[in-house]
C-alpha cells in the first residue's frame, strides 16, 4: 500500500510539473504592444449596477454626477476618442424611417421626455427629444440634465465624425440580422472603410453572422461565442490546447479572475494569437459591478505584458491614468471626479 501510495504521489508531482511548465507565463515569447482600452458608451453618467437587468431604467439611480457628459452623444464620443480610447462602443439603433440613431435603449421613456419604442420612431422625432431629461440622482427631486440634451441623439454620421482618430465598437441591441445589413449600408454611404479604420462589431448571434458576410476581415464576436470560448478554455487550456470556440474568436477575462486562466499572462496571449483570437479584459464580476473598469487602480491590475484589449465604464476616470499624455481634465473637473470616485469605493466596499 506504501509503494502505491508513494507512486501515486510520484505521478501527481511529475502531472504538476508538467502542468506548471506547460503553462508557464515566464517560458512564453514576450508580447508587443500595449493594452487597448475600450470606451464602453464614450463618457457616461455612473449608475448604481445593483440589480439592474436588461430592461431597468438606469437614468434614475445615478451616482451623484462629476461631469456633463450623455452616453452615445457626440461631445462623449469625441472627448473619449481626444482622451486616447482605442475603441469607443457605441449603441446601434435604427429609425423608423431607415435610418440609424446612436442610442443605448430599446425605448426612450427612460432616459427622454419621449415615450415608445426607439424603432417606432423617425430619426426627426428622435431628434426632437432631450436626451437628458430623464437623469436623476437624488430619486426625482433635482434633474440636472434637463432640457441640456435636446437633439443630442446622434446620427451614425454624426457619430462617425466625432470619433476622430478612434475606432468605433457598434453594438447591436437587437437579436435582427436585417439591422447588420442597414448598418453596414449606412456605413459604406459613409464611405467608412471598416477594414482601414479598424472597426468592430459585437451583439446577438443573428446579426454578428450577418455583419462577417459584408465585412470579413473585421472583428465581429457575439456575447455567446465570447462566453463559449472561455468556458471552454477554462476547461481546456491546462493541456495547451487551444479549444475551436476560440479559434478567430474572443475571449473574456473578468480582472478578478486572472488567476483561473491557463498561462495567463504571456503563455495564453501566444496561444490566441497564434488561432487568430482576441483577449478581452472586463472589470471585476459580482452583483452591482460594471461590465468594464471604472476606478483607475484596477489599471494596476492588468499584466504590465498584457497587449489586448481591456473594456472601460468609467473613460473619464480610467483612460487618463493609462495615457496621462492625453489628459485634458481641469484641475476642477479633476477634484470633483476624485471625491465621485471615493464615494463609489466606499458604497463598495472598494
Amino acid at each position: 500500500m506504501k509503494t502505491w501510495l508513494k507512486r501515486l504521489g510520484l505521478a501527481g508531482a511529475v502531472l504538476f510539473l508538467v502542468l506548471t511548465l506547460v503553462n508557464a507565463s515566464w517560458l512564453a515569447p514576450d508580447p508587443t504592444g500595449s493594452v487597448k482600452l475600450i470606451a464602453h458608451r464614450g463618457l457616461y453618467q455612473q449608475y448604481d449596477k445593483t440589480g439592474v437587468g436588461r430592461d431597468t431604467c438606469t437614468a434614475d439611480r445615478l451616482e451623484q454626477p462629476v461631469h456633463d457628459y450623455l452616453e452615445n452623444t457626440t461631445r462623449s464620443i469625441a472627448r473619449a476618442a481626444k482622451l486616447g480610447a482605442w475603441f469607443v462602443e457605441v449603441d446601434i439603433a435604427p429609425t423608423k424611417d431607415g435610418r440609424i440613431a446612436v442610442f443605448q435603449d430599446w425605448t426612450v421613456d427612460c432616459r427622454t421626455d419621449g415615450s415608445g419604442e426607439t424603432r417606432d420612431l423617425t430619426l426627426a422625432q428622435l431628434k426632437a427629444l432631450d436626451a437628458g431629461f430623464g437623469y436623476t440622482a437624488d430619486g426625482g427631486k433635482t434633474f440636472p440634465f434637463r432640457g441640456k440634451g435636446v437633439g443630442a441623439i446622434p446620427t451614425l454620421d454624426e457619430a462617425l465624425a466625432a470619433s476622430g482618430r478612434a475606432r468605433l465598437l457598434y453594438n447591436f441591441k437587437s437579436k435582427d440580422p436585417a439591422e447588420a445589413d442597414l448598418l453596414a449600408a449606412a456605413l459604406k454611404a459613409a464611405g467608412r472603410d471598416t477594414s482601414a479604420k479598424g472597426d468592430a462589431f459585437y451583439g446577438a448571434q443573428g446579426p454578428v453572422d450577418r455583419i462577417r458576410t459584408h465585412f470579413p476581415e473585421a472583428w465581429a464576436f457575439s456575447m455567446e461565442e465570447g462566453k463559449a470560448c472561455t468556458k471552454a478554455y477554462l476547461a481546456l487550456g491546462w493541456s495547451g490546447y487551444v479549444p475551436e470556440a476560440c479559434r478567430g474568436g474572443t475571449i473574456f477575462v473578468p480582472l478578478n479572475y486572472q488567476w483561473a486562466f491557463w498561462g495567463w499572462p504571456n503563455r495564453m496571449i501566444a496561444r490566441m494569437d497564434a488561432v487568430g483570437a482576441r483577449i478581452m479584459v472586463l472589470g471585476p464580476q459580482g452583483e452591482g459591478r460594471p461590465r468594464g473598469l471604472d476606478l483607475p487602480e484596477q489599471l494596476g491590475a492588468i499584466p504590465a505584458s498584457f497587449n489586448g484589449y481591456a473594456m472601460v465604464d468609467d473613460t473619464l476616470a480610467v483612460i487618463p491614468a493609462l495615457f496621462p499624455r492625453f489628459d485634458d481634465r481641469r484641475p476642477q473637473e479633476f477634484e470633483v471626479l476624485q471625491a465621485g470616485l471615493e464615494r463609489r469605493r466606499v458604497r463598495r466596499g472598494d
